[in-house]
């Protein structure tokens, strides 16, 4: 048998889809963390989330999100997913980013703050 070849069909990360976010974000339910650049975010951004570039990530230096659940975004999901990753590495207890990232938040139509 061989391992760590392929990829599993399992996604190693929880995804929320964007109206799934967006249901949260409404209900109180989540605090959303946008680890795109400052001036990517400035351009436009999930309402309410707090940007953490992840140039500068630091999983210690994550939000108290007072019992809701982190949620990571970025630009597609790549850079969510290495943020995740960091999480991981560090043990910390966030593990769900939004599946597709900002462009599927803006392709569902839901609203941005900028």
């Amino acid at each position: 048998m061989m391992f760590g070849f392929g990829r599993s069909s399992t996604p190693k990360h929880n995804e929320v889809t964007a109206q799934e976010l967006h249901e949260l974000v409404e209900a109180g339910r989540a605090l959303v963390v946008d680890v795109r650049e400052v001036n990517e975010f400035a351009e436009g951004h999930i309402p309410g989330a707090v940007n953490m570039p992840l140039s500068g990530f630091q999983p210690s230096q994550l939000p108290d999100a007072g019992g809701k659940t982190l949620v990571l975004n970025c630009l597609g999901g790549k850079r969510s997913g290495m943020a995740l990753d960091k999480c991981s590495t560090a043990q910390t207890v966030v593990d769900t980013h939004l599946a597709g990232g900002f462009n599927a938040w803006q392709s569902a139509g839901l609203p941005v703050e900028r």
